[in-house]
């Protein structure tokens, strides 16, 4: 069984699994630990394993390293990237910082390693509205890279000084307004799990706004508070707008209650790459190691560690 041959290999390496929530079940049921990427990545750090095994994507590996950097930290596919990190690159953000000289930077963890060292606080989905208002309401502020999460914080904030960078994750950007709209309408006493890097995000506030969704029933929150409300709804049906590996987990965590995704097509190709074969592979080889470049991984644990001290680092995505 390939099972067993991780766990033996996790023993011989004195490794730890980390797996984030979209990944295929497999790999998720043989994690030590499955989450969202940074809170993956503060766990690992407190652990005493040599070597992390991140299933995820590249940009969570670099964040493990970033705040493990005396750890070696693999990734068993080191092509699986992330098409909402790819959607700023370092290049773009420092030309967009000369535009706006006086402007900070706020980003989301869901961003290279480059990007992160050319920022001045990081942001998770569940504390971005937090990290805003810790800033001074005078400050301009660059959001990069997510246009539905900066969209939710400028509205939660009501901050007009934001300027938003028109990035999107591809998956959370396909599932839309009308499919949000048809499944409320066949579920009509359903909750809504809505994460904010969705494209039906301010679909979903504008039919809550105008009555035509109960207000009460629409929840905009990461994965890892979807996994928290998931335990205080016990029955009954919820209607789900992530990506689809979430369900594994909400299934879980709440067994009794069939949870249905708002739209069933919404599979990350890049968070599926990983395979019990790879991940066997990486461990026996230990290969695709992730490294970041010290003067990088410095800035870059500045910028999460700012975030951290708010005292509500919150979940990774």
């Amino acid at each position: 069984m390939w099972t067993d041959e991780v766990r033996k290999l996790k023993q011989e390496k004195n490794a730890v699994i980390l797996a984030h929530n979209y990944q295929i079940p497999e790999i998720q049921d043989i994690a030590d630990f499955t989450g969202d990427s940074l809170a993956l990545s503060r766990i690992a750090a407190k652990t005493d394993a040599d070597v992390i095994v991140f299933c995820g994507v590249h940009f969570m590996a670099e964040s493990a390293k970033i705040l493990s950097p005396d750890k070696t930290v693999l990734i068993p596919d080191a092509d699986a990237g992330c098409s909402l990190a790819d959607s700023i690159t370092a290049d773009q953000l420092r030309e967009w910082k000369a535009q706006h000289p006086d402007a900070l930077v706020v980003s989301y963890v869901n961003t290279t390693a480059e990007v992160k060292a050319l920022t001045d606080i990081c942001c998770t989905s569940s504390n971005a509205v937090d990290v805003v208002n810790s800033i001074d309401p005078d400050q301009e502020i660059l959001f990069c890279p997510d246009q539905f999460l900066g969209a939710h914080v400028k509205r939660e904030t009501g901050r007009e000084n934001i300027r938003i960078w028109a990035g999107e994750c591809h998956v959370h950007a396909g599932i839309n307004g009308k499919d949000l709209a048809d499944q409320a309408a066949a579920h009509p006493e359903a909750p809504l799990y809505i994460h904010p890097e969705c494209g039906c995000a301010n679909s979903a506030i504008y039919l809550a706004g105008e009555g035509v969704i109960d207000p009460q029933r629409v929840h905009m929150l990461s994965t890892g508070g979807m996994l928290e409300q998931a335990g205080r709804d016990t029955e009954g049906t919820v209607l789900v707008a992530t990506e689809v590996g979430m369900l594994h987990q909400l299934q879980q965590a709440s067994p009794a209650v069939d949870f249905q995704p708002v739209n069933p097509k919404a599979s990350c190709t890049y968070m599926k790459m990983i395979t019990p074969e790879k991940l066997v592979a990486s461990l026996r080889e230990m290969r695709d190691e992730v490294t970041v470049p010290e003067d990088v991984a410095a800035k870059a644990r500045q910028s999460l560690e700012r975030m951290i001290a708010i005292g509500n680092p919150g979940s990774g995505e």
